[in-house]
């Protein structure tokens, strides 16, 4: 079934939507909720979360892309859920690298939304990924935004460790230096 049909499977509030949306999409979310949370228990049910969450967000969003409209949820909800967990102990796991190696973008905020201009920062965000060669895109989205380890990536890829970290450094400090030239505060 494709993504339209089960978009408006919701629509039409039918039983179903939910049984077609993770029988596409199960394996996808679990692996965004795993790469977060490292736990089965806790990844399973950030997955039935999305599933909820998606049945009481459509209607009214009509997603454009399904794929990443529930790989956002579960994103979300699997950060939620490590939040409370962070702020008791630091460290551990692959959010707490990601967020150490952004810092170094974006310092002296707690939180990317306590930016002023929260849409300058994500045009920037855009052209700064539009601007990048596919590899160095990918690599940058699947360790920022899935928060996939390094070995992961390079596994995936066929290249060596090594040369992902030089590129995600290279990345990091590109970024630094264009949200400064855009005058977002560093």
């Amino acid at each position: 079934m494709d993504d339209r049909q089960i978009i408006e499977l919701f629509f039409n509030r039918r039983d179903d939507a939910v049984k077609h949306l993770f029988e596409k999409y199960f394996p996808y979310c679990f692996k965004i909720a795993w790469n977060i949370l490292f736990n089965k228990e806790d990844s399973d049910e950030c997955v039935n979360d999305t599933g909820l969450k998606t049945w009481d967000s459509i209607p009214p969003n009509n997603p454009d892309s399904l794929r990443a409209y529930v790989g956002r949820i579960t994103r979300n909800l699997a950060l939620s859920r490590v939040e409370g967990a962070m702020a008791q102990k630091r460290g551990g796991g692959q959010l707490a690298l990601c967020l150490d190696e952004l810092s170094e973008c974006v310092s002296g905020k707690d939180n990317i939304g306590d930016i002023a201009d929260k849409m300058a920062l994500k045009e920037c965000l855009n052209r700064f990924l539009a601007a990048l060669k596919e590899d160095e895109r990918v690599f940058f989205v699947q360790r920022y935004w899935y928060m996939m380890s390094v070995s992961d990536i390079a596994r995936q890829s066929g290249c060596t460790e090594s040369k992902v970290k030089m590129s995600l450094k290279r990345r990091r400090d590109d970024l630094r230096q264009m949200l400064a030239g855009e005058g977002i505060e560093v």
